[in-house]
């Protein structure tokens, strides 16, 4: 019985940590644009996953780039 109060804990903790992590990245407005970048996609994926780290100081901003393709 206690190990599953501690993986439904452990679960409602992450789910939280990720929320945080959205409302961080719509506090940004990451979500408003319609520019489907590498590096944009990428940062706010990094948001969520920083959850509320977002909120003492953690900017996380990702650069990449796709390869083009032949002609």
């Amino acid at each position: 019985m206690i190990v599953r109060s501690r993986n439904g804990i452990v679960t409602i903790v992450v789910l939280l940590w990720l929320l945080i992590g959205v409302v961080a990245g719509f506090q940004r407005g990451y979500f408003g644009s319609s520019d489907p970048s590498c590096s944009r996609l990428a940062t706010i994926a990094v948001t969520i996953v920083a959850g509320p780290l977002n909120y003492v100081g953690v900017n996380p901003r990702i650069g990449c780039s796709a390869p083009q393709p032949s002609q």
